[in-house]
């Protein structure tokens, strides 16, 4: 009697910002639309690998709702979050990279019932990512950085000055989430005080590592960092994402699919 064949979880893909979506579907070209939750999913497949992509709207609900769908409806295997970020952490700078390991997040506060930052009923603060897939991201988003020049062009390059006074960088460690958009030095100056080794801050991921370790799923995510979430974190903003951020999420996430 033959074997049935065996069917692939698809792996979930959420973007961050509308470029990115439209560049991630471009390499998708079987991709299909299916609307859930007010959202458009589209499975396909990338790289040879079925996947899932979808835009996951600001904020950590329209997040965590993004995730129990692909969870819950399309069966992920693992979820990888992408977007942008503002640096918090010496030595993060614009263009670089930053590979989370744990999320917490900054806005939480049940105090008194619960430690300032401690999620109620959990017992802990910090959410993390998965240590193997971020083992497999790792050289990818390396690779991509040492060529960055080759991925978004010469023009990017010396706008955003991505190679002075050196090349783009990979950070892993501490990233923080928070509903509201860090764009002050003195709020990111607090950030800093209240959690040092914070490296970057963004607005969902906190919130999609929560859901995952609720169904015990994989996890990563890559931020790129756009701004150093102070005074000029607006400025450039939707041209970083545009010319920088979009493509290197592109080159990354089809590098790590394209390994075996």
């Amino acid at each position: 009697m033959p074997t049935p064949p065996t069917t692939v979880a698809p792996i979930g893909l959420i973007s961050a910002m509308h470029e990115e979506l439209a560049l991630l579907l471009q390499a998708m070209p079987e991709e299909q639309r299916v609307r859930v939750a007010g959202r458009d999913f589209w499975p396909g497949h990338w790289q040879g690998r079925p996947v899932v992509a979808v835009l996951s709207r600001i904020g950590k609900v329209a997040a965590a709702t993004t995730a129990t769908v692909l969870i819950e409806r399309f069966g992920v295997q693992s979820i990888v979050f992408t977007g942008v970020a503002g640096g918090l952490g010496a030595g993060v700078r614009v263009g670089d990279v930053v590979l989370a390991e744990t999320f917490v997040q900054h806005d939480m506060d049940a105090s008194p019932l619960f430690p300032r930052h401690e999620v109620p009923l959990y017992g802990r603060s910090a959410f993390a990512t998965d240590a193997a897939l971020n083992a497999a991201l790792a050289p990818a988003v390396q690779q991509v950085l040492s060529e960055v020049a080759r991925h978004v062009g010469p023009e990017a390059v010396r706008e955003f000055a991505l190679q002075t006074p050196r090349q783009p960088r990979l950070h892993r460690g501490l990233v923080l989430s928070g509903d509201r958009f860090v764009a002050t030095s003195a709020e990111s100056h607090a950030l800093q005080q209240a959690l040092p080794q914070a490296l970057a801050v963004e607005m969902e991921g906190a919130a999609v590592a929560q859901v995952c370790a609720d169904y015990g799923l994989p996890f990563a995510a890559l931020r790129t960092i756009s701004d150093r979430a102070d005074d000029a974190a607006h400025a450039d903003f939707s041209r970083f994402i545009g010319a920088v951020a979009s493509r290197y999420s592109l080159a990354m996430l089809s590098r790590w699919l394209a390994q075996p």
